[in-house]
């Protein structure tokens, strides 16, 4: 059940779920789901994407890779009403469906924001964009092919705390162990306790002795070695 008024959409009761893989149209959603993750780590001065650049990055017509091996993007949409299960041949990955009991209503306050845009002719069209998750393949000497980097996870503060995290990171580790990847591995803000506890309780393993390294402009080390 959903209200809609001028600004909120309002879902009691249950919420329908649908992980799918992203598209270009929905790349405007995606530019604005990558800036709101910046903004929540205080990053936004290093935010550099533009909706062009990211569309090339994830949808790279002139250098294809194979599925999952590229970056990729799967994103979790929500909507008051039942998706169908329609089998189409024609999609890469088949989307996850699920419906989630709450506890208490959800106020959607952006919903109009992130309305989908990448619904096919004659669906319904009460369909949010919630969250993402952004991995692609990696390689390391521990291993002998290639495994999947879990670079990020997010969703908008109206659908946190719902159980939908674990769907979108179970579904990525799904797709891992289903296309022979040799691990999920990615990084986790040590002052995120409630990340930090979320993947422990997904059951993990995380290195503490491990930092992470980062040059934002690739000159400053450059310039040290010339």
């Amino acid at each position: 059940m959903a209200t809609i008024d001028s600004t909120n959409l309002t879902i009691t009761e249950k919420v329908h779920v649908r992980v799918r893989l992203a598209n270009e149209n929905d790349i405007h959603h995606i530019y604005k789901l990558f800036y709101q993750i910046h903004e929540y780590h205080n990053y936004t001065h290093l935010y550099k994407a533009t909706e062009s650049s990211l569309c090339d990055l994830l949808f790279d017509k002139t250098n294809p890779k194979p599925l999952f091996y590229g970056p990729s993007v799967l994103l979790l949409e929500v909507s008051p009403t039942p998706f169908s299960d329609n089998d189409n041949k024609n999609e890469k990955f088949k989307p996850v469906l699920k419906q989630f009991d709450l506890r208490s209503d959800v106020v959607d306050k952006e919903a109009d924001e992130f309305k989908s845009k990448s619904c096919v002719e004659g669906e319904k069209n009460d369909v949010f964009i919630a969250g993402y998750a952004f991995f692609f393949a990696n390689y390391s000497c521990f291993y002998d092919k290639a495994g999947i980097y879990f670079e990020s996870l997010y969703f908008r503060e109206s659908y946190r705390k719902l159980g939908m995290g674990r769907l979108l990171f179970g579904t990525v580790a799904s797709i891992a162990a289903d296309n022979g990847f040799s691990s999920v591995e990615g990084i986790v803000a040590v002052w995120n306790k409630k990340s930090y506890d979320f993947y422990v309780d997904m059951g993990v393993e995380i290195f503490e002795e491990f930092r992470n390294i980062v040059d934002t402009d690739c000159i400053c080390c450059a310039n040290k070695y010339s």
